[in-house]
């Protein structure tokens, strides 16, 4: 029986050439999977969603009603190398899309700059954190003296108006009309037939016209006599209402009679007059008005004088500077800052 061969002597016994062919098979396939490794971590961070960044701009004030917007910021982002930038919008927003390289949780560098404001540098992690970034001004608001009275500003009111609808009822209309048909008849396949395609079926239309400037509401249509199972109503061209209702009715067995109604209405649009109440903090009003809003004006009294002051496309006030800012929904968010030698009561 031969002995077991060592180790040692086994390594001296074998040919130089097979051990670097094993040393670079081993080699190749590390590299192999490394590739893999490599490929797969490619892969995913291609499928990986960008990450977005949302905040908002703020001007600093230890009184949250002061805190307003900012728009026209610039935005920058970066983790020791730029990576994306933006503007804040009229309502402060902002949307900041980091580079799908950039992972969840990485620390992000945000610089906001604006001229009239100090930069803020603020650190954020890459996450769906909101961001709030609130500013100092370069000039803080100081009210200027004034030479002379200054002019009160009191009951300050907004008034506008909005187009309204409403409808007369001007009287009614009231139809009869027979769907003629032979019961028991077979089909045969000559169409109109029954719904199960065995009897011979006939269909008859009626409708009303409410007239010019006229329209219908509330129209119905029943069957009131003869084979009523044995009918349906093929077209539904009466419950939306309008000035032209109609209605089609298949009919499968003998004549059936059908009525047709509808109140008759006429239609008013008007102008209607609204006012709110504006809010005032410190030395500015704010208001809403809807997105339908038309015609707004503002009247105040000016040391005990009422004056209805109408506010324009480029909104002129003698005693304010007013701005004006449009939210999604199209609402209007106004802004109104006194002038100097003006204060409100």
């Amino acid at each position: 029986m031969t002995p077991p061969v060592a180790t040692d002597e086994l390594k001296h016994r074998l040919p130089v050439g097979p051990r670097i062919a094993i040393i670079l098979s081993i080699l190749l396939g590390l590299t192999a999977i490394g590739l893999a490794v490599l490929t797969v971590a490619r892969i995913r961070a291609a499928r990986r969603k960008p990450i977005e960044l949302l905040g908002t701009v703020l001007r600093q004030d230890t009184d949250p009603r002061k805190q307003r917007p900012i728009s026209e910021v610039q935005i920058t982002a970066s983790n020791g190398v730029p990576l994306s930038g933006t503007k804040s919008n009229a309502v402060g927003f902002f949307n900041l899309t980091l580079p799908k390289s950039v992972p969840r949780g990485q620390t992000i560098t945000l610089v906001f700059r604006h001229p009239d404001y100090r930069p803020l540098t603020l650190q954020e992690h890459a996450g769906e954190e909101i961001v709030v970034a609130r500013m100092i001004p370069e000039k803080p608001d100081v009210q200027p003296r004034v030479s002379g009275p200054e002019t009160t500003i009191s009951n300050v009111l907004v008034r506008y108006s909005m187009k309204t609808s409403s409808a007369v009822t001007v009287g009614s209309a009231v139809k009869t009309f027979e769907v003629t048909n032979q019961g028991n008849i077979p089909c045969n396949g000559r169409v109109p037939c029954s719904p199960g395609g065995k009897w011979k079926a006939s269909v008859t239309s009626a409708s009303l016209d409410a007239g010019d400037g006229n329209e219908f509401r509330n129209a119905r249509v029943t069957c009131i006599a003869g084979p009523c199972p044995f009918t349906e109503i093929v077209r539904d061209g009466f419950s939306r209402g309008g000035r032209v209702i109609e209605v089609s009715v298949r009919n499968w067995s003998d004549t059936a009679t059908y009525l047709m109604e509808a109140e008759v209405v006429h239609p008013q649009v008007a102008d209607a007059s609204r006012h709110s109440y504006p809010v005032i903090f410190g030395q500015a009003l704010n208001f809403n008005l809807p997105p339908a809003a038309e015609g707004p004006s503002i009247e105040a009294e000016l040391n005990g004088e009422t004056v209805v002051y109408p506010l324009g496309p480029k909104l002129c006030l003698s005693w304010a500077d007013c701005s004006v800012r449009v939210g999604r929904d199209q609402t209007k968010g106004f802004r109104c800052e006194l002038k100097p030698g003006f204060r409100f009561k």
